[in-house]
């Protein structure tokens, strides 16, 4: 395993960090394990969801969790080495950890998904936060296309859908050992998808990749990064607040 993956604070470092704060808030990367291509490992969504909470914690006292390395997969279930949970399962996972660091104090939570596919992970949080609870899904669609700007990605998120310019270049920034080489030449576009659910992946793709993984650069990936850990100052003030707005502009 990737020592990095894991985060090495002791309770007394997660103690220090909440001294201050409103409010403490956790952040959980969750991925998935599942074809990436012949370039890219299984492991990439949770490599990807990892590094964005490398550089959220680098500059904000938040409390990084350990990921979920495995979610929900099952549009990639034909190729080897895919593996898959239930969306029950996640879903379950994700209010236990919630409910678990609540009990230990730390009250709000951000969810970083790393893989399109764990569609639950809205619902987790859009449940939650009826109850009044404080959580949060990131990066959301806005926050991907203010950094693919950023960064000069030249693929649109819809054609980027999956091995492509963003995570290609993210690996090349976070773990370009990572890497296998023949990404230059792996480009494949597929913008209509509208039976994926149905069909899986493997009816608009046979090497697993959709987007462009050519113009993938660690340059676009450091960029990328960074602009994700400016997004979160937005997220990071609601999960904070004492009395946070209502849709509307209502205060609660």
């Amino acid at each position: 395993m990737d020592v990095s993956l894991v985060p090495a604070d002791t309770t007394e470092d997660v103690r220090g960090r909440g001294v201050g704060v409103p409010r403490q808030i956790a952040v959980l990367p969750v991925g998935s394990y599942e074809q990436h291509g012949p370039h890219l490992p299984l492991a990439t969504d949770t490599l990807v969801a990892c590094a964005v909470v490398r550089e959220i914690a680098a500059a904000y006292p938040v409390h990084p969790l350990p990921p979920v390395t495995i979610g929900c997969s099952h549009e990639h279930a034909d190729w080897p080495g895919t593996v898959s949970v239930s969306a029950v399962t996640l879903y379950a996972v994700v209010r236990d950890i919630a409910d678990s660091l609540r009990r230990s104090g730390v009250d709000a939570l951000v969810v970083v998904n790393g893989h399109g596919g764990n569609y639950v992970l809205g619902n987790v949080v859009q449940e939650a936060s009826a109850r009044g609870e404080r959580m949060a899904l990131f990066p959301a669609v806005e926050d991907w296309e203010t950094a693919r700007e950023r960064a000069g990605v030249t693929t649109s998120l819809l054609t980027d859908m999956h091995a492509g310019e963003i995570e290609t270049s993210i690996l090349l920034h976070a773990h370009p050992e990572l890497v296998r080489p023949g990404h230059e030449a792996a480009d494949f576009v597929a913008d209509d998808r509208r039976h994926l659910l149905s069909l899986g992946m493997s009816t608009y793709t046979d090497s697993g990749v959709i987007g462009r993984p050519s113009r993938g650069s660690a340059e676009k990936g450091k960029e990328l990064l960074a602009s994700l850990a400016d997004s979160f100052a937005a997220y990071f003030s609601l999960l904070t607040e004492v009395d946070p707005p209502r849709p509307g502009g209502e205060r609660g």
